[in-house]
Order: C-alpha cells, then sequence, then structure tokens
C-alpha cells in the first residue's frame, strides 16, 4: 500500500503543481475556451488542463520505476508502456481537436487507430466470467470488445465534462472504487498489480487537477484531458477484470457477477448519459456527435441546483453507484446492495424532486401571470441572458 500511494501522491503533487504552469503557457499561446450558446459559461478560460494531468502520469510512472514492489509490472514488454504509448496519442489528438477542432468522424477513426494500437501492445480483454457458466476465452472476440470498450470510455467522460469539476471529480470516484475493488479481490492481495497502480494515478492526477477545476473553474481539461483520463480507465478496467482467468471463489450469486458488474457500475453514469444523449439525438435526425444542452448535469441546473449544487449531486450518486458496485464484487449477500440501492433512491428523491416541484410551480406562476398581463417577464425589451 506504501507504493501504490506514492505513486498517488506523484500524480497528485506533480498535476496541482504544473497546472498553473500549463495555464500560462496556454494563455500566452491563446489556446482560450470561448463561451456558446451550448455551454453554462460565460467567461473565457484557458484549455489544455489534460497537459498537467500528462505530466502528472509521466511523473508517477517515473516514480514506480523506482519502487522495488512494482518490478514485476514495469518489465520491457509491460502493460505500463502500451499505456503510456495510447494515453499519450490520445492527448494529441484532443490537443488537437482542441485547438484546431475535427470532424465527430475524424476523431472517432483516431479513436479506433489508438484502440487498434492498444491491442497489438499486448492490453486487450481476454477472458470473460459468466455465473454458472464459467470462464470464456474471447480469442479474437476480445479484439472487438476492447476495441469498443477503449473507444466507448474516452468519450464517455468527455461528454460529463460539461462542468467545473465534474469529470475530474467523477474519474477519481470510479478510479478508487476500481482500486479497492482491484486490491481486495482475489489472489491481487499482496501482489503488485498495473490496474490498481494505473488506477492509483488516476485518481490522483483528477486530484492534483480539481483545485484549478472546481467551481469557478481557472482551467479546463478539454478534450485532451477527458480523452486522456477515459482511456487511462478503459486501460484499468482491461487489465483488472478481462486478464483475470481465475472465477471468483464464492458461491454467492452476486459475488459470481462482481467480475462483470464492476466496470460497469462504476461508470454507469457516465454511460448512462451517452445512452440518453444517443437516443435523443437520434430521434431529432442530427448526428449523435452533434452538441447540446441536455446531457444530466444541464437538467439537474434546469431544475433549480446551482453550478456546484449540480457537480456534488452528481459527486454523491457516482458514489453512491461506485460503492453498490464494491458490494456487488466484495461483499457477501444482497442485502448491502439492496440497502445501497434504497439509499441511492431516497438520496435521488430528496435532492431531485423538491428542486423540480419549485420549479414547476414557478413556472406555473409566470405562465398564469403572463396570461394576466402581470408578470414583469412580459415587459418589453427585458431578456434574459442566462
Amino acid at each position: 500500500m506504501i507504493s501504490y500511494f506514492a505513486v498517488f501522491a506523484a500524480a497528485v503533487v506533480v498535476t496541482a503543481a504544473t497546472t498553473p504552469l500549463v495555464r500560462r503557457v496556454v494563455e500566452r499561446a491563446g489556446a482560450i475556451y470561448q463561451p456558446n450558446d451550448r455551454t453554462v459559461h460565460r467567461v473565457p478560460l484557458p484549455t489544455l488542463g489534460g497537459i498537467a494531468m500528462y505530466l502528472g502520469l509521466v511523473a508517477a510512472l517515473i516514480v514506480s520505476q523506482f519502487l522495488p514492489f512494482f518490478d514485476a509490472i514495469n518489465g520491457p514488454a509491460s502493460h505500463i508502456r502500451a499505456t503510456l504509448l495510447t494515453c499519450t496519442l490520445m492527448l494529441g489528438l484532443g490537443i488537437v481537436d482542441d485547438t484546431l477542432g475535427m470532424t465527430a468522424l475524424t476523431k472517432f477513426v483516431a479513436q479506433v487507430f489508438i484502440a487498434g494500437l492498444l491491442v497489438l501492445l499486448g492490453v486487450r480483454f481476454n477472458y470473460f466470467y459468466l455465473p454458472f457458466m464459467g470462464t470464456f476465452v474471447l480469442g479474437d472476440l476480445g479484439v472487438i470488445v476492447t476495441i469498443l470498450w477503449a473507444v466507448a470510455v474516452p468519450n464517455a467522460v468527455n461528454l460529463v465534462d460539461g462542468l467545473d469539476g465534474l469529470a475530474a471529480g467523477m474519474v477519481a470516484i470510479a478510479a478508487t472504487a476500481f482500486f479497492i475493488y482491484v486490491v481486495r479481490s482475489g489472489g491481487t492481495f499482496g501482489l503488485p498489480s498495473d490496474a490498481a497502480m494505473l488506477a492509483a494515478i488516476t485518481c490522483g492526477i483528477c486530484l492534483g487537477f480539481l483545485p484549478w477545476n472546481f467551481h469557478p473553474a481557472k482551467i479546463f481539461m478539454g478534450d485532451a484531458g477527458s480523452m486522456l483520463l477515459g482511456m487511462l480507465l478503459a486501460i484499468t478496467t482491461i487489465l483488472g477484470i478481462g486478464n483475470n482467468i481465475t472465477p471468483p471463489g464464492r458461491n454467492d450469486i452476486v459475488q459470481l457477477a462482481g467480475a462483470i458488474a464492476v466496470p460497469i457500475l462504476v461508470l454507469l453514469i457516465p454511460f448512462l448519459d451517452v445512452v440518453l444523449a444517443i437516443i435523443r439525438r437520434t430521434r431529432r435526425g442530427v448526428g449523435i456527435g452533434h452538441a447540446d444542452k441536455e446531457h444530466l448535469h444541464h437538467h439537474l441546473m434546469d431544475i433549480g441546483h446551482g453550478h456546484r449544487q449540480a457537480v456534488l449531486l452528481m459527486y454523491l450518486w457516482s458514489g453512491l453507484v461506485s460503492g453498490a458496485s464494491l458490494a456487488v464484487g466484495l461483499i457477501h449477500g444482497w442485502l448491502p446492495v439492496a440497502l445501497i440501492l434504497l439509499g441511492a433512491g431516497v438520496l435521488f428523491l430528496a435532492t431531485a424532486l423538491p428542486r423540480l416541484a419549485r420549479r414547476r410551480a414557478t413556472n406555473g406562476a409566470h405562465t398564469s401571470g403572463g396570461r394576466n398581463g402581470n408578470s414583469s417577464d412580459t415587459k418589453p425589451g427585458k431578456v434574459s441572458r442566462r
């Protein structure tokens, strides 16, 4: 645990220390994110904060080279080198998109290429466990599953990066949950794990960046940061789940399903946002890459939550879902899972519905006032810019 903490601390310190330096360089280079009708921000801010995250990643990986505990996973043919190369390419892709822009199709093709390179370098889903059916060797199917996963996760993280600190905080929560799962499950306890190390580093670079990115943000991570974080999460889950040939040892059906449920649940909210966006845009007949202001965090603000409140609420939901995933993967019995899900439902009702009711009441009052000619919103020349 000391070794894991060392790489985590290196990631936090280097990311936090280099973010203001990156901010100055970005401002001088003119890489400024201009607000538009699809954003909730009204002040131009520097982007490319993902570069500082990348520096934190590199620093943590360098620190790991000096820790004997990680010798077994830092060899010449290690997955860590594949991780560094593909994350570097994903960062570069994000920088190009942030500064020059590119079409959704071009970015997708580039992401598929990077995911394919990841497979060629040996990081892929090799096995898949189904309850009561045993462990299956995926073979060539593992290539397709890996590429889909390595493309889907970065895009999911990119979509939730719509409010200050939202993506960094949610990824930190997911990485923490997955770190606990990998370290505590099966034979990895006490042994070096590349998945656990990458989860610790991912959490570290997120926490190091958050002081500069939480509302009111001083810098955005940009596509460079969101796709870097998404790639790290994708690789972490592949290494932690897809290369484990040993099935869960307990007879409890919840435990047996844990190896499948954990990587899905810790990323449930970002994936839910992706699915809803695809359905919404398909119904409207626009491309799935068409941007809008109807993501989950936008709806939270629409029903009355402030910027920070919406972010913290998404943190809360992400933490509850990640807690449920740990219960599924590590705890015996249905009761803990049921209690966590019940708590999530109660907290959702307690936080969302009262705001929604007040918002509807307010809208109803405005509508009534407008019909009677008494609403101040009907005065000539009054236009809301929010």
